[in-house]
């Protein structure tokens, strides 16, 4: 089979690198793709937001499936506009996408279906906004409403600190993604993150994660798009994920069938496990990153056969299993990361450090200059490892980590500490 994955960072590099372990795959095109991905897929300079251009390369070379990495390109209507072409695609429609694109209309369709989620408010200026602060105050979380790569969410811990996230998101700091903004009460609790592959009727648990937002050990500064991970997740048990199934995600399933939006892809479900149970804090529609950096070293399936039976509508006899070890991944990032990463520095010992027992690094955001390996994004290397406990990934990971020769990189040093805690 011949597939196109979208994409050019460590979650589609973990994609390609499981895709292209299938005895069903033939031939695995990425675009744009990146160094490490390289290693696994035919890279092609296409312009995924000219939906023309994309339809015009698997007309030509015969794509039997796309799969569809980002958010942004689903939020965009690529997967319809591939359907209508007669092309079949891994991934959400624009009007199901709208669960990840507009924080509002989750919110919503909480309200309609019970699903549990934080109170909130929605608002379209600052002057409300500001006052719906006040009269609630903090702590409080400030979200803009539209896609902001990770980085429109606040928990404010102060009023001063919302009523700031507020102006920032109506100044345009986040473009359109802040025209509106949606205000939530702060639960308490340990967050998870739950996943499912959807095939418009059927959600097929597809595995657990925690993940680290802030950019600094022991959970502090500003929120990132994620420095590290690790699968599974200790706090998310069997009788909490029969929970999450039956009070957030088959809810969620039904009710965008009846609005003339079946799901389809993999619905990410970030989780609040609060003292009144399981919340659900907000959906994305694709694997989250860094999170697939762990689902895919455990997954003992073949994840072309699943995306190929969710496209299919037969997920109902599908099955996911996963290896007992855990997966734990370190997010090596460029300084000056989240603001204003620093590109362009050489990165040496990358092939070593994979020499590791059980290691595995996906490249998220490099490239190649003048034949060296250069960093080219914020977050540019995903550092993974097996063990039989979070300790002993931890432990693996960060020995391979040291092996890496990069002096503009940094990471946190405390991934998974939380499953540590427990394991001790």
């Amino acid at each position: 089979m011949k597939v196109l994955l979208i994409g050019s960072g460590g979650r589609e590099h973990a994609l390609a690198w499981k895709l292209a372990a299938s005895p069903v795959l033939t031939k695995l095109y990425a675009a744009p793709g990146n160094p490490g991905i390289a290693a696994e897929a035919e890279c092609v300079a296409l312009d995924v937001a000219d939906h023309a251009a994309v339809i015009g390369f698997c007309s030509e070379k015969a794509i039997e499936l796309v799969v569809v990495g980002p958010e942004a390109p689903l939020v965009d209507g690529l997967a319809d506009a591939l359907a209508k072409a007669g092309i079949r695609v891994f991934g959400p429609s624009a009007a199901a996408a709208r669960l990840e694109g507009s924080k509002s209309f989750t919110k919503d369709l909480c309200d309609r279906y019970a699903i549990p989620t934080a109170a909130y408010g929605r608002f379209e200026n600052a002057l409300a906004a500001r006052e719906y602060i006040r009269d609630h105050g903090a702590p409080i979380v400030i979200k803009a409403d539209g896609l902001a790569a990770g980085k429109g969410v606040t928990v404010a811990m102060t009023e001063d600190e919302a009523l700031n996230a507020v102006d920032a998101c109506f100044d345009g700091s986040f473009g359109e993604a802040g025209a509106s903004v949606v205000i939530e009460e702060f639960l308490e609790g340990e967050e998870a993150s739950f996943f499912c592959l959807c095939d418009g009727k059927t959600a097929l648990p597809f595995g657990t994660a925690q993940d680290h937002k802030r950019v600094g050990e022991g959970d502090t500064g500003p929120n990132t798009g994620g420095m590290g991970a690790y699968s599974p997740a200790p706090v998310l048990t069997d009788a909490l994920v029969e929970r999450v199934m039956r009070e957030i995600v088959e809810p969620t399933m039904k009710g965008m069938a009846e609005m003339g939006a079946p799901f389809v892809g993999v619905l990410y479900a970030g989780l609040m496990l609060t003292a009144d149970g399981p919340k659900l804090i907000e959906y994305n529609v694709r694997f989250g990153d860094p999170e697939c950096q762990v689902l895919m070293p455990r997954l003992k399936e073949d994840l072309l056969l699943l995306m190929n039976a969710a496209v299919d509508g037969q997920l109902g006899h599908m099955s996911a299993r996963w290896r007992d070890e855990t997966a734990l991944t370190v997010v090596l990032a460029a300084e000056g990361y989240p603001a204003s990463p620093t590109k362009g520095t050489v990165i040496r010992g990358v092939d070593a450090a994979a020499e590791e027992d059980d290691v595995v690094i996906f490249h998220a955001g490099t490239a190649l200059k003048d034949g060296a390996l250069v960093a080219n994004g914020g977050r540019v290397l995903n550092v993974t490892a097996l063990g039989k406990t979070v300790s002993e990934a931890q432990k693996r990971a960060y020995a391979a980590v040291d092996r890496i020769d990069w002096p503009q990189g940094f990471c946190r040093r405390d991934i998974g500490w939380r499953a540590i805690e427990r394991e001790e």
